[in-house]
Protein backbone atom coordinates (compact mmCIF):
# COMPACT_ATOMS: atom_id res chain seq x y z
CA UNK A 1 0.00 0.00 0.00
CA UNK A 2 1.40 3.43 -0.96
CA UNK A 3 1.57 6.15 1.63
CA UNK A 4 0.57 9.74 0.92
CA UNK A 5 4.17 10.76 0.29
CA UNK A 6 4.62 8.11 -2.43
CA UNK A 7 1.39 9.14 -4.13
CA UNK A 8 2.42 12.78 -3.95
CA UNK A 9 5.79 12.09 -5.58
CA UNK A 10 4.14 10.01 -8.31
CA UNK A 11 1.70 12.81 -9.07
CA UNK A 12 4.57 15.29 -9.19
CA UNK A 13 6.50 13.13 -11.68
CA UNK A 14 3.45 12.96 -13.96
CA UNK A 15 2.97 16.72 -13.71
CA UNK A 16 6.55 17.48 -14.75
CA UNK A 17 6.75 14.96 -17.60
CA UNK A 18 7.33 16.82 -20.90
CA UNK A 19 4.36 16.78 -23.23
CA UNK A 20 6.42 15.79 -26.29
CA UNK A 21 9.23 13.35 -26.98
CA UNK A 22 11.21 15.17 -29.68
CA UNK A 23 11.33 18.88 -30.38
CA UNK A 24 13.23 20.78 -33.05
CA UNK A 25 14.21 24.46 -32.87
CA UNK A 26 15.04 26.28 -36.12
CA UNK A 27 17.15 29.45 -36.11
CA UNK A 28 16.80 32.57 -38.19
CA UNK A 29 19.06 33.21 -41.13
CA UNK A 30 17.19 34.66 -44.12
CA UNK A 31 17.70 32.66 -47.31
CA UNK A 32 20.14 30.48 -45.39
CA UNK A 33 17.04 29.13 -43.65
CA UNK A 34 16.53 26.75 -46.56
CA UNK A 35 19.25 24.68 -44.87
CA UNK A 36 16.50 23.77 -42.39
CA UNK A 37 14.60 22.02 -45.16
CA UNK A 38 17.63 19.89 -46.00
CA UNK A 39 18.34 19.16 -42.34
CA UNK A 40 14.74 18.10 -41.71
CA UNK A 41 14.95 15.83 -44.76
CA UNK A 42 18.00 14.07 -43.31
CA UNK A 43 16.30 13.81 -39.91
CA UNK A 44 13.24 12.23 -41.50
CA UNK A 45 15.42 9.75 -43.40
CA UNK A 46 16.89 8.73 -40.05
CA UNK A 47 13.38 7.77 -38.94
CA UNK A 48 12.83 10.81 -36.74
CA UNK A 49 10.09 13.41 -36.81
CA UNK A 50 9.41 16.28 -34.39
CA UNK A 51 6.42 16.14 -32.08
CA UNK A 52 6.74 19.90 -31.55
CA UNK A 53 8.62 22.54 -33.52
CA UNK A 54 9.73 26.13 -32.94
CA UNK A 55 11.14 28.63 -35.38
CA UNK A 56 12.48 32.15 -35.56
CA UNK A 57 12.46 34.32 -38.69
CA UNK A 58 13.39 32.03 -41.63
CA UNK A 59 13.05 29.14 -39.20
CA UNK A 60 9.45 30.15 -38.53
CA UNK A 61 8.71 29.99 -42.26
CA UNK A 62 10.07 26.46 -42.58
CA UNK A 63 8.39 25.45 -39.31
CA UNK A 64 4.89 26.47 -40.36
CA UNK A 65 5.14 25.02 -43.88
CA UNK A 66 6.48 21.74 -42.51
CA UNK A 67 3.87 21.69 -39.74
CA UNK A 68 1.16 22.38 -42.32
CA UNK A 69 2.01 19.03 -43.89
CA UNK A 70 3.78 20.27 -47.02
CA UNK A 71 6.31 17.58 -48.06
CA UNK A 72 9.90 18.75 -47.68
CA UNK A 73 10.59 18.01 -51.34
CA UNK A 74 7.90 20.53 -52.29
CA UNK A 75 9.02 23.44 -50.12
CA UNK A 76 12.10 24.47 -52.10
CA UNK A 77 10.28 24.67 -55.46
CA UNK A 78 7.80 27.11 -53.91
CA UNK A 79 10.60 29.67 -53.65
CA UNK A 80 12.87 28.67 -56.56
CA UNK A 81 11.52 31.22 -59.02
CA UNK A 82 10.88 33.94 -56.44
CA UNK A 83 12.83 37.12 -55.80
CA UNK A 84 12.90 39.63 -52.98
CA UNK A 85 10.37 41.96 -54.62
CA UNK A 86 7.82 39.14 -54.90
CA UNK A 87 7.53 39.20 -51.11
CA UNK A 88 8.28 42.80 -50.18
CA UNK A 89 7.39 46.27 -51.37
CA UNK A 90 8.94 49.64 -50.69
CA UNK A 91 7.17 51.78 -48.12
CA UNK A 92 7.44 55.50 -47.52
CA UNK A 93 6.03 55.38 -43.98
CA UNK A 94 8.49 57.31 -41.86
CA UNK A 95 10.16 55.37 -39.06
CA UNK A 96 8.48 52.07 -39.88
CA UNK A 97 11.12 50.37 -42.01
CA UNK A 98 12.10 50.46 -45.65
CA UNK A 99 9.95 47.54 -46.84
CA UNK A 100 6.51 46.11 -46.12
CA UNK A 101 5.99 42.33 -46.06
CA UNK A 102 2.25 42.21 -46.69
CA UNK A 103 2.77 40.17 -49.86
CA UNK A 104 4.96 37.74 -47.92
CA UNK A 105 2.29 37.33 -45.22
CA UNK A 106 -0.35 36.52 -47.82
CA UNK A 107 1.96 34.02 -49.52
CA UNK A 108 2.58 32.15 -46.25
CA UNK A 109 -1.11 31.89 -45.39
CA UNK A 110 -2.05 30.81 -48.90
CA UNK A 111 0.73 28.20 -49.05
CA UNK A 112 0.16 26.78 -45.56
CA UNK A 113 -3.57 26.52 -46.20
CA UNK A 114 -4.52 27.55 -42.67
CA UNK A 115 -5.19 30.89 -41.02
CA UNK A 116 -4.42 30.03 -37.40
CA UNK A 117 -1.24 28.60 -35.86
CA UNK A 118 -3.24 26.14 -33.77
CA UNK A 119 -4.66 24.57 -36.94
CA UNK A 120 -1.24 23.30 -38.05
CA UNK A 121 -0.71 19.52 -37.93
CA UNK A 122 2.32 19.75 -35.62
CA UNK A 123 2.27 21.99 -32.52
CA UNK A 124 4.25 25.06 -33.58
CA UNK A 125 5.81 27.97 -31.70
CA UNK A 126 6.95 31.16 -33.39
CA UNK A 127 9.65 33.25 -31.73
CA UNK A 128 9.44 37.05 -31.94
CA UNK A 129 10.81 40.11 -30.16
CA UNK A 130 8.38 42.31 -28.24
CA UNK A 131 9.73 45.62 -29.49
CA UNK A 132 7.75 47.78 -27.08
CA UNK A 133 8.93 46.00 -23.92
CA UNK A 134 12.32 44.75 -25.12
CA UNK A 135 11.77 41.08 -24.34
CA UNK A 136 11.64 37.80 -26.28
CA UNK A 137 8.13 36.46 -26.87
CA UNK A 138 6.41 33.58 -28.62
CA UNK A 139 3.15 32.76 -30.31
CA UNK A 140 1.56 29.31 -30.47
CA UNK A 141 -1.91 30.40 -31.52
CA UNK A 142 -3.56 33.24 -33.38
CA UNK A 143 -3.33 34.58 -36.93
CA UNK A 144 -0.56 32.67 -38.70
CA UNK A 145 0.41 35.27 -41.30
CA UNK A 146 0.89 38.21 -38.96
CA UNK A 147 2.94 36.18 -36.51
CA UNK A 148 5.29 34.75 -39.13
CA UNK A 149 5.65 38.21 -40.63
CA UNK A 150 6.53 39.62 -37.21
CA UNK A 151 9.12 36.89 -36.65
CA UNK A 152 10.81 37.87 -39.94
CA UNK A 153 10.66 41.66 -39.53
CA UNK A 154 14.30 42.69 -39.24
CA UNK A 155 14.27 46.17 -37.66
CA UNK A 156 14.90 49.14 -39.96
CA UNK A 157 14.70 46.90 -43.04
CA UNK A 158 11.06 45.88 -42.44
CA UNK A 159 8.11 47.44 -40.70
CA UNK A 160 7.37 46.26 -37.15
CA UNK A 161 4.15 44.26 -36.92
CA UNK A 162 1.40 45.37 -34.54
CA UNK A 163 -0.46 42.51 -32.84
CA UNK A 164 -3.03 43.15 -30.13
CA UNK A 165 -1.65 46.63 -29.50
CA UNK A 166 2.03 45.63 -29.24
CA UNK A 167 4.73 45.99 -31.88
CA UNK A 168 6.85 42.94 -32.68
CA UNK A 169 10.00 42.48 -34.76
CA UNK A 170 12.30 39.64 -35.78
CA UNK A 171 12.81 37.07 -33.03
CA UNK A 172 16.51 36.92 -33.84
CA UNK A 173 17.09 40.34 -32.29
CA UNK A 174 17.09 38.78 -28.82
CA UNK A 175 16.86 34.97 -29.26
CA UNK A 176 17.82 33.70 -32.70
CA UNK A 177 17.52 30.01 -31.78
CA UNK A 178 14.15 29.33 -30.10
CA UNK A 179 15.26 26.47 -27.87
CA UNK A 180 14.07 28.49 -24.87
CA UNK A 181 10.48 28.26 -26.06
CA UNK A 182 10.14 24.47 -26.12
CA UNK A 183 12.98 23.19 -23.90
CA UNK A 184 10.62 22.29 -21.07
CA UNK A 185 8.03 20.83 -23.44
CA UNK A 186 10.08 17.95 -24.91
CA UNK A 187 12.29 15.14 -23.67
CA UNK A 188 14.90 15.63 -26.40
CA UNK A 189 15.63 18.83 -28.29
CA UNK A 190 17.52 19.27 -31.55
CA UNK A 191 18.64 22.75 -32.51
CA UNK A 192 19.45 23.66 -36.11
CA UNK A 193 21.60 26.78 -36.41
CA UNK A 194 21.92 28.06 -39.97
CA UNK A 195 23.11 31.53 -38.99
CA UNK A 196 26.89 31.58 -38.56
CA UNK A 197 28.46 35.02 -38.58
CA UNK A 198 29.56 35.88 -42.07
CA UNK A 199 32.79 37.63 -43.00
CA UNK A 200 31.19 38.55 -46.32
CA UNK A 201 32.29 42.01 -47.44
CA UNK A 202 29.20 44.11 -46.99
CA UNK A 203 28.45 47.36 -48.76
CA UNK A 204 28.34 50.58 -46.78
CA UNK A 205 24.66 50.88 -47.60
CA UNK A 206 21.71 51.46 -45.29
CA UNK A 207 20.35 47.92 -45.69
CA UNK A 208 23.72 46.12 -45.56
CA UNK A 209 24.76 47.90 -42.37
CA UNK A 210 21.39 47.04 -40.79
CA UNK A 211 21.89 43.39 -41.80
CA UNK A 212 25.43 43.30 -40.43
CA UNK A 213 24.17 44.67 -37.13
CA UNK A 214 21.41 42.05 -37.04
CA UNK A 215 23.90 39.23 -37.74
CA UNK A 216 26.16 40.36 -34.91
CA UNK A 217 23.24 40.39 -32.49
CA UNK A 218 22.07 36.95 -33.60
CA UNK A 219 25.52 35.42 -33.22
CA UNK A 220 25.85 36.74 -29.69
CA UNK A 221 22.43 35.70 -28.43
CA UNK A 222 22.17 32.16 -29.79
CA UNK A 223 24.93 30.62 -27.65
CA UNK A 224 22.71 30.24 -24.58
CA UNK A 225 20.02 28.46 -26.57
CA UNK A 226 22.53 26.13 -28.20
CA UNK A 227 23.51 24.97 -24.72
CA UNK A 228 19.87 24.15 -23.98
CA UNK A 229 19.71 21.65 -26.86
CA UNK A 230 20.57 17.98 -26.48
CA UNK A 231 22.04 18.08 -29.97
CA UNK A 232 22.84 20.92 -32.36
CA UNK A 233 23.26 20.86 -36.13
CA UNK A 234 25.51 23.67 -37.35
CA UNK A 235 26.15 24.81 -40.92
CA UNK A 236 29.31 26.98 -40.82
CA UNK A 237 29.78 26.75 -44.58
CA UNK A 238 26.72 28.97 -45.03
CA UNK A 239 28.61 32.01 -43.76
CA UNK A 240 29.32 33.14 -47.30
CA UNK A 241 25.69 33.21 -48.42
CA UNK A 242 23.77 36.47 -48.33
CA UNK A 243 20.56 36.73 -46.31
CA UNK A 244 18.30 37.86 -49.17
CA UNK A 245 19.83 35.84 -52.00
CA UNK A 246 17.33 33.24 -53.20
CA UNK A 247 19.47 32.17 -56.15
CA UNK A 248 21.55 29.70 -54.11
CA UNK A 249 18.77 27.99 -52.16
CA UNK A 250 19.56 24.58 -53.68
CA UNK A 251 23.15 24.81 -52.45
CA UNK A 252 21.89 25.98 -49.06
CA UNK A 253 19.48 23.04 -48.91
CA UNK A 254 22.28 20.56 -49.67
CA UNK A 255 24.46 22.16 -47.02
CA UNK A 256 21.79 21.61 -44.37
CA UNK A 257 21.19 18.07 -45.58
CA UNK A 258 24.89 17.19 -45.39
CA UNK A 259 25.36 18.83 -41.98
CA UNK A 260 22.44 16.91 -40.52
CA UNK A 261 23.68 13.61 -41.95
CA UNK A 262 27.10 14.16 -40.38
CA UNK A 263 25.54 14.98 -37.04
CA UNK A 264 23.10 12.06 -37.10
CA UNK A 265 25.92 9.55 -37.60
CA UNK A 266 27.34 10.72 -34.27
CA UNK A 267 24.23 10.79 -32.13
CA UNK A 268 21.14 9.17 -33.66
CA UNK A 269 21.26 6.25 -31.18
CA UNK A 270 20.88 8.66 -28.25
CA UNK A 271 17.54 10.05 -29.42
Amino acid sequence: MQNDSTVSHAASDVATQPAYRLGIALSGGGARGFAHVGALKAIEEAGLKPDVIAGVSAGSVVSVLYAAGIPLDEILPLFASMKFTDFCSFTMNKGEGVFSMTKFRNFIVRTAGVNQIEDLKIPTYIGVTDFDHGIPAEFHDGALGDRVMASCSIPIVFKPVRIDGTYYVDGGVLRNLPAWIIRDKCEKLIGINCSPLTNFRYKKSFVDIAMRTYNLMAKANQLEDMKMCDKVIITPELAGYQVFNLKDINKVYLSGYAAAHRAIKDWEKTL
